[in-house]
């Protein structure tokens, strides 16, 4: 058994607690008790605040050989260098730059990524994620993705393009099989790329194989007015429409984006119990636009997080960007609560009796920390922390960051080999 002092620890609401004493075995917490006096004795002391590990619920690993590079470009502009960057990689090129990358997310306080996985081909680079998130060692879930077409009148895919498919979904499902079955106890997820890339048929085959397997389902949603209007003008209906039709919605469902959302497509989302991951940062760099956030929320949808595009890797600032990007857009302040987007860019998870071991001490003496107040502790992480604030990050009982730097990956020299494509 391992245990831990929190000088100060989030254990939910607005404020912190203190002196928390935080029990691991076999990488699970056996026991959290705030006040610890003598009991604590001869645990290790973790100064700050202490906050769940950081989920993140999208990402390209990938794409972050794009940051600084794409400048001036509209989206379709940017997404022909992403192809660019996809056409150059190979499993090994790509173990040592998600490895980086991982090790980036770590160093920022992220514990567990979804990654959202389309580059399928040539064989072994599905195997190659998972080598690099065991090698950073951060926690995975693998959103295995179908990509079947370029376009809803079923223009064929581009040579880059065809990396990303397996030909149709019975390829897809096959080797998505494949991959559960080499690594046991890994979650392997489904993804339905977008209503664009995937007929309605072969979303409800992907919707059936997650739901056979009770594991995730994610989709790119409504995130450019262009892909909306084509779907309209192909099917007649949103994309919300559309994925609800083929059966893909539900409480297992996530939808990523959801920026140009109707009103009647929030109804939708949130009656259906469908999630919604927002990736501002991302939403932001590619000029997305700013979509309905909290009327999302109100109408059902759990909210999460994602990096994405990795222009940023700091979830503190995916965070607050949810509420300030909403405030500019719609002229109004205190759309979303603190501790709501803390529990959004924690995946809902709490330092609790039976969650995995993962967490983070945030350092409170850097200058955006001064004057912390530990009843308003939510408020004072969400508008003001930062992914330099993070100072140890301990996953599955295992420390895995001290003092800012993760213990076996030198982040900044790999990352620099790795993106020297």
């Amino acid at each position: 058994m391992s245990r831990w002092l929190a000088e100060r620890a989030w254990l939910g609401g607005p404020g912190a607690a203190a002196d928390v004493l935080l029990e691991e075995s076999d990488g699970v917490l056996v026991s959290v008790s705030a006040g610890a006096g003598a009991s604590a004795a001869g645990a290790e002391r973790l100064s700050g605040l202490v906050l769940p590990g950081l989920v993140n619920a999208h990402s390209h690993a990938f794409h972050r050989a794009l940051r600084g590079r794409a400048a001036g470009a509209d989206f379709w502009q940017w997404r022909t260098g992403m192809y660019d960057v996809a056409a150059r990689l190979g499993p090994s090129s790509y173990l040592a730059l998600a490895t980086a990358v991982y090790a980036e997310m770590l160093e920022a306080g992220i514990t567990e990524v979804h990654e959202f996985h389309y580059l399928h081909q040539p064989l072994g680079m599905d195997d190659a994620v998972v080598a690099a998130a065991r090698e950073a060692g951060i926690g995975l879930v693998l959103l295995d993705t179908c990509y079947l077409r370029a376009g809803f009148d079923d223009e064929p895919l581009s040579p880059v393009q065809r990396r990303f498919s397996d030909g149709d979904v019975d390829g897809w499902a096959a080797r998505a099989s494949g991959v559960a079955a080499r690594h046991p106890g890994l979650v392997v997820g489904a993804a339905v790329h977008s209503v664009r890339a995937v007929d309605p048929a072969s979303m409800a085959a992907v919707a059936a194989w997650a739901a056979e397997r009770d594991v995730p389902l994610h989709l790119h949603l409504s995130e450019q007015p262009a892909e909306n209007g084509a779907c309209l003008a192909a099917q007649g209906m949103t994309p919300a429409e559309v994925a609800a039709e083929a059966g893909v919605l539900g409480p297992r469902t996530t939808a990523v984006h959801a920026t140009h959302v109707s009103r009647s497509d929030v109804a939708l989302l949130g009656g259906s119990g469908t999630g919604v991951c927002l990736c501002p940062t991302t939403e932001r760099d590619l000029a997305d636009g700013v979509g309905p956030a909290a009327a999302l929320a109100a109408a059902g949808c759990p909210l999460s997080l994602g990096s994405d595009s990795h222009a940023v890797i700091d979830l503190f600032e995916e965070a607050r960007a949810v509420e300030l990007d909403e405030r500019l857009a719609t002229g109004r302040r205190g759309l979303h609560d603190p501790a709501d987007l803390l529990a959004a860019a924690t995946g809902g998870r709490s330092l609790a009796v039976g969650e995995r071991a993962d967490f983070l001490a945030l350092s409170l003496d850097s200058a955006r920390l001064a004057g912390f107040d530990p009843s308003a502790a939510a408020a004072h992480v969400v508008f003001s922390a930062a992914a330099p604030d993070v100072r140890d990050v301990v996953v599955g009982g295992r420390p895995v960051v001290r003092e800012g730097r993760h213990l076996h990956v030198e982040t900044a020299a790999t990352l620099r080999s790795a993106l020297a494509l």
